[in-house]
């Protein structure tokens, strides 16, 4: 109701400006409007009459659009190139050409200052194109259809105003821009995050920490006032609290005043680590609460099943570094651009879904059993005492209520990883478009605060002490089932208010 949707998509066309050196510019930097504006041409026919090189031409792109600004609320910069190629019989584009971009990006914050260079770099991009026509003189001036290009990625908006020069030099004794056919024009399409959205994000971030932090400290405050060590469902619980509070410092508000290149990288590892850690405790959770387990307690027991997560977070950890790392230095640079590149690119991320979608089919078998086991146990329920099968029935009620829960949130999550990789993605390899809006972020992001909170809220043990006359009985040390369904209770930290009544009742 409240944020617009997350990102908005700005498309750019490029100006074509002269730069000859005997003409001798006051900078280096070619504005494509505005009091100091280039000379600019229309078309390339013009070049060829007016005997301009291909080396004396730049294609300037102002961003943003005239009489506006751009602000750090926009968090990021993403931008994709498309390029306008045109058939010729005398100049066609090779198989597998490769177009090389002598690219400058600058920054400045007033409309009279000088511009002050942020990066430069020569750039190489796989042009994969297709011409829908035969190739013959009638087509002659027909486009080619092409593939969009990754073109740059900058993670903090910190100046208001941007200017990208591209050159496309040609050197025909090296092969450099050779076969790549008639290129028109370059357009780009710029996407940031909407402010609107960030503000709303901002806040949810600032609103939900106080409230993870203030449930911890009470949850880990109740463990410490136990007679006993806490259990590992208790510590794994606390560390899913310490992630999610990770996770929720807006640390953000930092970079509406500071250029942070660096948030989106920080961004992803908050996110990898909480991933991790979540994957991990639906599995531990599942398995403390399997009856028929030996090895309880001691996270050594799930070896198995922990290290692929951990192993899978690893690997995402690298394709990370090797992507937003490297555009710390380089904002043009990416993985995509090459074909090695690519082929790892979507190899991580296809196996990252696979081994998602295997840990969620594991998982429901898990839960599976544990639904099992639990029935095979309510069977016994009627022959037990009044209080000891009320306190049984609330138990596996509370159980079941929190495993369904637990499934809905994988599910949710693992959909939500899919859709925003491919979403990600859609700009890099392919037009497969899925429009996402804020509800779906903050839905999620909303949904993992308040599954930490009630998991807190439900798991954490009574501080109610009672005497060991009271909590034998029943409720003796021996009930190996009490221990086995809640993980949590020993002797003398044992039964609820409701339990107490019911028992006395009971002896009544």
């Amino acid at each position: 109701l409240a944020a617009p949707s997350p990102t908005t998509a700005v498309p750019y066309m490029s100006v074509k400006c002269i730069d000859i050196r005997k003409n001798h510019h006051k900078t280096k930097w070619l504005m494509p409007w505005g009091p100091n504006h280039c000379e600019k041409l229309k078309d390339f026919d013009e070049a060829v009459s007016r005997q301009i090189e291909a080396n004396d031409i730049v294609f300037a792109v102002h961003i943003p659009l005239p009489s506006k600004e751009m602000s750090p609320w926009f968090q990021f910069m993403l931008f994709i190139m498309q390029l306008d190629i045109a058939f010729k019989m005398d100049n066609d584009l090779k198989e597998n050409a490769e177009i090389t971009l002598d690219v400058s990006l600058a920054y400045r914050d007033d409309m009279f200052d000088d511009w002050e260079e942020i990066a430069h770099a020569m750039e190489i991009r796989k042009l994969k194109c297709t011409f829908g026509s035969p190739k013959t003189l009638e087509s002659e001036g027909r486009h080619y259809d092409c593939d969009f290009l990754p073109f740059m990625e900058i993670g903090s908006v910190a100046h208001k105003y941007y200017l990208i020069n591209i050159r496309l030099p040609v050197n025909e004794r090296k092969g450099i821009n050779v076969g790549i056919g008639e290129i028109k024009d370059i357009r780009l399409v710029g996407i940031h995050q909407n402010g609107g959205f960030t503000k709303v994000w901002f806040a949810m971030k600032t609103f939900l920490t106080p409230s993870i932090l203030i449930i911890m400290v009470w949850y880990w405050r109740r463990i410490t006032l136990m007679t006993r060590a806490p259990v590992l469902l208790e510590k794994v619980i606390f560390a899913l609290g310490i992630s999610m509070t990770f996770i929720n410092i807006p640390v953000e508000w930092f970079s509406i005043g500071f250029d942070w290149t660096w948030m989106l990288l920080f961004g992803d590892i908050r996110q990898g680590i909480f991933y991790a850690m979540l994957l991990s405790f639906w599995i531990i959770f599942c398995g403390e609460h399997m009856m028929d387990q030996n090895e309880r307690n001691r996270l050594s027991g799930y070896w198995k099943q922990v290290g692929p997560i951990a192993v899978g977070s690893f690997c995402l950890f690298i394709f990370d570094m090797c992507e937003r790392g490297v555009q710390l230095k380089n904002p043009f640079y990416s993985i995509w651009t090459t074909e090695v590149g690519t082929e790892l690119a979507m190899a991580f991320i296809i196996v990252a879904g696979i081994c998602l979608c295997l840990y969620f089919l594991f998982l429901c078998f898990m839960v599976f059993q544990v639904f099992r086991n639990i029935s095979g146990k309510q069977s016994s329920l009627p022959a037990m005492s009044k209080a000891r099968r009320l306190h049984y029935e609330g138990l596996i009620f509370r159980f079941k209520f929190l495993m369904l829960i637990t499934l809905a949130c994988a599910a949710m999550t693992v959909i939500f990883f899919i859709v925003s990789q491919v979403t990600e993605g859609h700009w890099k390899w392919g037009d497969m478009t899925i429009q996402v809006n804020s509800a779906f972020f903050t839905g999620i992001y909303g949904m993992w605060n308040l599954y930490v909170f009630a998991l807190m809220f439900l798991y954490a043990p009574s501080h109610k002490n009672y005497g060991e006359d009271q909590s034998n009985g029943d409720l003796g040390v021996n009930s190996g089932e009490e221990l086995q369904l809640t993980t949590t209770i020993t002797h003398v930290d044992g039964p609820t208010e409701v339990y107490k009544l019911a028992r006395k009742e009971a002896q009544e």
